[in-house]
């Protein structure tokens, strides 16, 4: 996991620099438990110091009161980034983007506009987070449009809220009803079947494609071993070419080169299908057609089979 604080290190337009920055002391990176004490424990800005350091960094580009923005309002982050919790991604990480977009806050924060920079970045921190949850929480896309991603982001807590305000009877009731998709769909303004493609999707769990092997050696099966298409990779089309040649014009030049009895005896034993789906004459029915023995119709089966390759390697 890359660490939140990684997202406060001295890089970028909004890097943490100067003397206020560098006399904390800061917990090792990797241990979230370390951070999130540390940085409750850093000063909170008063609104004077808050407005002041805003204009020094609009006017005069000063790093060192960047940094003093940012990290007073770290705490901020960790707490909306608990809010996300319940979609299974490290809140670490969470964290992190947060912070990206604390940091993206700071820098357009402008201090004339009358509000409180908690109030102002609170935007910009979930918007982060929902881009990351959106990119991370499933290899497939879940949410791509305005309504969609509304819709994602509200479905889990009101399903909840739905469970809450249940009878005792109905408080295992996990799929939504036809009354509450309903409701959802009217306060999220977006259509029924939706609301249940989005509650599908979200009660799906993933599937690995390429599971690793098993504890006894076999190797498991999964997706990747029939989810390929390689119908129009060139290899395979031109192997696929050089095999319909072979089955048409390769067998038909094979054929030639035989006598022919030899041909009839291919022909019989490995070309001709009747109507019932039944072979050719067996070695007995053409020894007796040929007054030979069985064991004499194989061999000649045998050389011509041989002789049969000779060509087909020859056409290849």
């Amino acid at each position: 996991m890359t660490h939140a604080l990684a997202t406060v290190a001295p890089a970028g337009p909004l890097a943490v620099a100067g003397s206020w920055s560098r006399s904390l002391t800061l917990p090792p990176l990797g241990n979230l438990d370390a951070y999130i004490s540390a940085i409750n424990r850093l000063p909170l800005l008063t609104l004077e110091e808050e407005q002041d350091a805003a204009r020094r960094l609009r006017e005069h580009n000063d790093l060192e009161a960047a940094g003093r923005l940012v990290m007073s309002h770290l705490r901020l982050v960790v707490s909306i980034s608990r809010q996300y919790l319940g979609y299974g991604l490290p809140q670490g990480d969470l964290i992190q983007e947060g912070n990206v977009g604390l940091m993206k806050a700071v820098k357009r924060f402008d201090p004339d506009q009358g509000v409180r920079l908690v109030s102002y970045a609170i935007h910009w921190i979930k918007a982060e987070i929902h881009e990351y949850i959106l990119k991370n929480w499933r290899m497939v896309k879940v949410a791509t449009t305005k309504a969609q991603r509304k819709l994602f982001f509200n479905l889990r807590s009101m399903k909840q809220g739905f469970r809450a305000d249940a009878a005792d009877g109905d408080t295992h009731r996990d799929a939504l009803s036809d009354e509450q998709v309903g409701a959802v769909a009217r306060g999220l303004n977006v259509k029924p079947e939706e609301v249940r493609e989005m509650e599908m999707r979200l009660s799906g769990g993933d599937v690995l494609l390429d599971p690793s092997p098993s504890d006894d050696g076999e190797d498991a099966f999964g997706p990747i071993a029939y989810l390929s298409d390689a119908t129009y990779e060139p290899s395979a089309r031109l192997e696929a070419t050089q095999r319909d040649a072979m089955a048409t014009e390769g067998i038909t030049q094979a054929m030639d080169a035989l006598d022919e009895r030899s041909r009839r005896i291919v022909t019989e034993r490995w070309l001709k299908v009747n109507d019932d789906g039944s072979g050719g004459m067996t070695l007995h029915e053409l020894a007796a057609e040929y007054g030979v023995s069985a064991e004499r119709i194989r061999q000649i089966e045998v050389a011509a089979m041989k002789k049969m390759r000779k060509a087909l390697e020859a056409y290849a």
